[in-house]
């Protein structure tokens, strides 16, 4: 409880509230599209940085496993996903692939409050995570599209490719890129623009984010009470998985519980441009509503304390 409500009064989510309280009390608060958007460059490109920088001064054999576990979890939890809500959801294949490629996927904000919250507890946590986050993105997204494949009348391929080119991961990537070729000294020079307010403009990014989660809790009603419940009980199942597997794996504490967030998260950026691309007959009301309206503030506010407990209870068996 302690650990929960820490996380609650950081600026990262209250940030998050006060855009959702902007909404409900019909604020007329909205940031201008070009200013969201450029929030949204600044921080990809800023994790990519960071990550980079982190993976230029880690061995490459410290890496691999990390990277094998959560390439594994990318491809398993868009299978679980699709068989619980077909199963337990009542969903339609194409829905429920849908929903799948969501909930195989990333969000990038997730994963920075998970960073925050980790270091506000106190846990170490090595920087070459966003790495792993890019990794952890399109397999989801390709297992969820396969699994319906034949139901819809887009292009596999093309969606892949919107993907691959589109911006969250070709600023990811490409940040990591020039991260890991510059390394620490030759960033220095840029470290006040991309590292230094990096925490305030991810609190303006989520204030907006706010309104808009805010919008898509109004559509629950077409999701229905299950589903909003397997929205809830599917991000505590893969993050538990994710933070168990990454402390099998020797990460520290920090980054088993940053695994965790990363895997019990859903995409609400990628994935919603692949999937109306490739399953354009799909509900938005739904894969839309779980991932942004339902999953991203349950794991803001419960999920990834969540996660850092498991990991440190975990850490402690293993001693």
């Amino acid at each position: 409880m302690e650990l929960a409500l820490q996380n609650i009064i950081s600026p990262v989510v209250l940030c998050f509230l006060l855009g959702i309280v902007a909404r409900w009390v019909k604020s007329d608060f909205k940031l201008p599209d070009a200013v969201y958007q450029s929030l949204s460059i600044y921080l990809l490109l800023a994790i990519g940085l960071k990550g980079g920088i982190a993976v230029s001064e880690t061995p490459i054999n410290e890496l691999l496993l990390p990277a094998a576990i959560t390439l594994l979890l990318g491809l398993l939890t868009p299978l679980s996903a699709f068989i619980v809500m077909r199963k337990f959801g009542g969903l339609s294949k194409t829905d429920a692939a849908a929903t799948a490629a969501h909930y195989g996927s990333v969000s990038a904000v997730t994963f920075l409050a998970a960073i925050e919250a980790a270091k506000l507890a106190g846990l170490e946590s090595e920087g070459f995570m966003a790495a792993l986050m890019a990794l952890l993105e399109i397999p989801g997204i390709i297992v969820g599209l396969v699994l319906a494949r034949g139901k819809g009348n887009g292009s596999l391929g093309s969606a892949i490719h919107d993907v691959v080119t589109g911006k969250s991961l070709f600023l990811l990537i490409g940040g990591l890129v020039i991260g890991t070729v510059c390394g620490t000294e030759k960033i220095d020079g840029v470290a006040p623009f991309f590292i230094d307010p990096f925490k305030g403009v991810l609190c303006l990014f989520l204030l907006e984010l706010g309104t808009v989660a805010a919008s898509r809790m109004r559509d629950m009603s077409q999701a229905g009470w299950k589903l909003i419940f397997l929205g809830c009980a599917i991000p505590v199942v893969h993050g538990t998985l994710g933070t168990a597997a990454g402390t099998l794996v020797g990460m520290t504490t920090g980054d088993a519980a940053i695994l965790g967030a990363m895997v019990g998260s859903a995409s609400y950026i990628a994935a919603p441009a692949a999937v109306r691309i490739a399953l354009p007959e799909a509900s938005p009301g739904i894969y839309l509503t779980l991932a942004l309206g339902v999953t991203f503030p349950f794991n803001l506010i419960l999920g990834i304390p969540l996660y850092m407990k498991t990991a440190e209870f975990l850490s402690q068996l293993q001693l």
